[in-house]
């Protein structure tokens, strides 16, 4: 395999061809207590056209003991680095999901085009140094996803002598994105795919970043860890036994009414209280935000965050601990790097651009670019009508507290998909989830922190016609609990009898 060629023509959009440029044998093994088969794990590069532009750099692991199947990992933040194929998908713990590897899959991933330099920003993941080359935006944007796959599938037909019977793919945040972006681009690549938390319009959320850290960076604006503190709490006393139980998760998100002008100081500023300039930025965060000079036709605004009905905006990949500033702090909030990066690289061009400056509002002279960079980033459509029509199944589910990607978007890209083509038809091939106290991604940031073996209900789904029926989540944080996993538009409310830590003692209902 080391050495191998795959040759210009055999992928689907322009590129250089790509090469392996490396391949070994992994003997059977223990890792984090389950027992890895042998595979042999390749590694190659995808040339680009534009020879100043970074060549993609993917991943692909091909078991000994194959199933005939294969799945691709998207990505996260900016991405530019490759995921971890031999690991769990969208990181789900070992002890409670078998990682897709270890099932037999040939697993492929890429780095989507660049490569994060370390150091060159205070979050890796943000690293957006690579949007100053047009081929890697756009491979970002989304044409390393069918780049990758060809090469990958062509490999695994070289290795194997057939081709995959099924192809799946898997994602969250921005790998959700990708999730999403396959099954509208190229519908006849993929048989299904789960999405998480999809940050699937990344550059209208990346201006919605930006609107709000400008509010934070407004004098006295900012919410330091025990203004934090006291929102989530506050929040957490008015709205938590909506939903039946006080347990630290509000549910029933919907009837959650709180007002941040209760905790308004009567006098100086104080840890005890929040200033008008702080609820002003407050407000901000939560509130829908337009864009007037958008594009007709495409996003010209973000629904805001549940910065009101539970999302913990508490710790260092929050709200952080400083303001944002220019330059950037590594201490400063997460979307404060995002939109720093963002603005200095796909936007200004000019990594000493102050993005503070930036009014994403009204951008003045960089209204044009921002128009062009957003709508290559944003997906295109919600039209899923041919991936359906080939048979490809979706399964979608958002954290209730995502403080980074909103669920009011998810729900927009839902309502948009249903209005497109119809609930019944929706439901002949997608289900969209929500999960009360989940934040973003599987690091501990959410008061429900869920595993839930997604891809099984996939397979059964794509292979055998089994549509998903009930769900239960468990908690693999520090409580040990279950909840049942809700469909969008009904919440796990406590039945007001039996075990409150285990899912049977819930309904998920209707209205609030």
């Amino acid at each position: 395999m080391q050495g191998q060629t795959v040759a210009a023509g055999q992928i689907g959009l322009p590129t250089a061809g790509a090469r392996v440029t490396s391949a070994r044998m992994i003997e059977p093994h223990a890792a984090r207590g389950l027992a890895t088969p042998a595979y042999c794990q390749v590694r190659g590069a995808i040339d680009p056209v534009d020879r100043s532009a970074p060549e993609i750099r993917f991943a692909l692991d091909l078991p000994i003991a194959w199933n005939h199947k294969a799945l691709m990992m998207g990505g996260g933040g900016f991405d530019g680095v490759i995921p971890d194929t031999s690991g769990p998908m969208l990181a789900e713990p070992f002890d409670h999901v078998v990682p897709p590897l270890l099932r037999g899959y040939a697993v492929f991933a890429s780095d989507s085009g660049h490569q994060a330099v370390a150091g060159a920003a205070p979050i890796p993941a943000v690293d957006a140094a690579f949007a100053l080359n047009d081929e890697a935006l756009a491979n970002f944007g989304g044409a390393a996803l069918k780049k990758t796959r060809d090469v990958a599938t062509y490999l695994i037909r070289r290795n194997y002598g057939r081709a995959p019977e099924r192809t799946y793919f898997a994602g969250g945040s921005n790998g959700g994105r990708e999730g999403l972006l396959v099954a509208q681009r190229w519908p006849d690549d993929f048989d299904g795919v789960v999405v998480a938390f999809p940050f699937w319009n990344a550059g209208t959320t990346a201006l919605t970043f930006g609107a709000v850290m400008n509010g934070f960076a407004a004098p006295g604006a900012y919410l330091p860890p025990a203004g934090q503190a006291l929102l989530f709490n506050a929040v957490m006393a008015r709205c938590d036994d909506l939903d039946g139980l006080k347990d630290g998760l509000i549910s029933n998100v919907e009837a959650c009414d709180f007002d941040p002008s209760v905790l308004k100081c009567a006098g100086p500023a104080k840890d005890t209280c929040l200033t008008d300039p702080q609820i002003k930025a407050l407000r901000r965060y939560d509130a829908k935000i337009s864009y007037p000079y958008r594009t007709k036709g495409r996003e010209t605004s973000y629904p805001g965050f549940p910065v009101f009905a539970g999302a913990d905006m508490r710790g260092d990949q929050q709200m952080a601990s400083t303001p944002p500033v220019h330059p950037a702090l590594a201490t400063m909030p997460t979307i404060a790097h995002f939109w720093d990066q963002f603005a200095r690289f796909a936007i200004a061009r000019d990594p000493g651009f102050n993005p503070l400056t930036l009014d994403p509002q009204h951008p003045g002279e960089h209204a044009e670019r921002i128009n062009q960079v957003v709508d290559l980033l944003d997906a295109d459509s919600v039209n899923l009508a041919p991936f359906k029509a080939r048979g490809g199944k979706l399964i979608l589910y958002h954290g209730l507290a995502d403080p980074i990607v909103s669920p009011r978007s998810t729900v927009s890209y839902w309502s948009r998909l249903q209005a497109a083509m119809g609930p019944e038809a929706i439901r002949g091939f997608a289900r969209f989830y929500i999960i009360p106290g989940y934040g973003h991604g599987p690091a501990g940031l959410g008061a429900f922190n869920p595993a839930w073996d997604a891809l099984t209900e996939l397979e059964s789904w794509s292979e055998e016609g089994v549509s998903p029926g009930p769900q239960t989540i468990t908690d693999v944080g520090p409580l040990t609990r279950s909840r049942p996993l809700c469909e969008y538009g009904t919440w796990p409310r406590y039945l007001g009898q039996g075990d409150p830590t285990v899912a049977s003692s819930f309904v998920c209902a209707e209205g609030d």
